[in-house]
């Protein structure tokens, strides 16, 4: 019998400063912590799966690294693209790529915590 995979599960994002990225998510994308979260991390009630925030892993260097993440594309789904582009700009975060009509809807990328290229899509 073959054992199969169902897909993500969780998705966590590995930073220098957890409560800092905790807050800029809490703050820029209106995610809120879930009512528990293990050491080291901050759980969000994000659904269908989980995502969080949380301290390396043991042998990552992060200093070591230029931009974390590299190579994996990461999408956050959302009521109106372009307002939370508007607002992130508006707070100063940077814009990777501005809006554009997509398959998916109105979608940009910007540089959430840690400097990782976090793309939204909706609305």
């Amino acid at each position: 019998m073959t054992v199969t995979v169902g897909g993500p599960d969780f998705i966590a994002l590995q930073v220098r400063d957890v409560e800092a990225a905790a807050t800029f998510c809490e703050k820029h994308l209106g995610l809120r912590r879930a009512p528990a979260s293990p050491p080291g991390a901050v759980v969000f009630a994000t659904e269908p799966i989980p995502f969080a925030v949380r301290e390396p892993l043991p042998g990552v260097d992060l200093d070591g690294v230029a931009q974390p993440g590299l190579g994996v594309a990461l999408w956050f789904r959302t009521t109106d693209a372009q307002k939370l582009h508007d607002q992130l700009t508006a707070a100063g975060v940077p814009i990777v790529s501005p809006p554009t009509d997509s398959p998916f809807g109105r979608t940009f990328t910007f540089t959430g915590p840690g400097g990782y290229a976090m793309t939204v899509h909706g609305g």
